[in-house]
């Protein structure tokens, strides 16, 4: 069995891009070259690792599967020599992040922006999707993860929590009086994310009453925030999402004595060792701008 890196690196853009075009576009080569490094790996292999019909490829079962077990190991390929070949000199190569929508437009950009500047030889990818992604499966080094983490196999690093509010539009509360004590959520419409259990969501240090489902759900935290400031109900909200709000007094935060549970948002990424330094030093710029007091969080009202 024979076979090159350059196989293996092609072989694993085909199945991230979809097809021999995709990837031929990815990686800045022409069609008959990605495709003939792909016949290669496959003849060196002895095995089909796609199907083939009418200009189209799909990969096999053992194809998807070759190319989890592939994609750490490369990181891990990548990460020895590049501590070797680059030392401290400046960070090369392609760092891939994939973040959650919301978080990602409105506080991830402006930090990634600034590792950018500071590492102009750098290539760096920005995937913002609400799906939790198999990083394994996707190429990315690197996700941010808003919320309780599931997946003991990654590494993970905590870079701050994020409290949470109950908030309601000064209209809805002009509608329905204000709200009063921990029973006072019972009988309100909840503003709710979808396919998602209310019980999962709305979750507080001490005993409450839960709100009632209302009639208008979302699978996007931002489209909660725009329906409560309609006043078509109350929500439980990250502060992340509804600062801006809180300052310009379009949403109010409603009974402060209660404690929603806090969201933790994590870097995580494969484990290899040793850890890339791109990858190191990445963590560690997250963690100095979110860390300690994310600044989100400053002059709430």
């Amino acid at each position: 069995m024979k076979w090159t890196l350059n196989e293996i690196e092609t072989f694993l853009e085909v199945i991230d891009a979809g097809s021999i075009s995709g990837a031929a576009a990815r990686v800045n080569l022409s069609k008959s070259v990605v495709s003939k490094r792909v016949s290669e790996f496959e003849l060196a292999l002895g095995a089909p690792l796609f199907t083939r019909h009418a200009g189209r490829i799909s990969p096999t079962d053992s194809a998807i599967a070759l190319a989890e077990r592939l994609r750490p190991a490369l990181a891990e390929l990548r990460a020895a020599t590049e501590s070797v070949a680059w030392g401290d000199t400046g960070l090369r190569g392609r760092l891939a992040i994939t973040a959650p929508m919301s978080f990602g437009t409105r506080h991830l950009g402006p930090v990634i922006a600034d590792f950018a500047r500071m590492h102009p030889d750098l290539d760096l990818v920005l995937d913002l999707d609400d799906q939790i992604s198999n990083l394994a499966a996707t190429g990315h080094d690197i996700a941010i993860r808003v919320g309780r983490l599931s997946d003991s196999s990654l590494m993970a690093r905590k870079l701050c929590e994020d409290p949470c509010v109950v908030v309601a539009s000064p209209g809805y509360l002009d509608r329905f009086g204000p709200l009063t004590g921990p029973d006072a959520l019972a009988g309100h419409p909840a503003i709710n994310y979808s396919n998602v259990r209310l019980g999962q969501v709305w979750q507080f240090r001490q005993p409450v009453v839960l709100p009632r489902a209302g009639r208008i759900a979302t699978n996007n935290g931002e489209a909660i925030r725009d329906m409560a400031i309609a006043g078509l109900g109350i929500a439980l909200l990250p502060v992340f999402i509804a600062h801006e709000a809180l300052r310009a007094g379009t949403l109010v935060r409603l009974l402060p004595e209660l404690e929603p549970l806090p969201l933790p948002i994590n870097a995580v990424w494969l484990p290899a060792r040793p850890m890339p330094r791109k990858l190191r030093l990445f963590v560690d710029h997250l963690a100095q701008a979110f860390g300690d007091r994310p600044p989100w969080l400053t002059d709430l009202p």
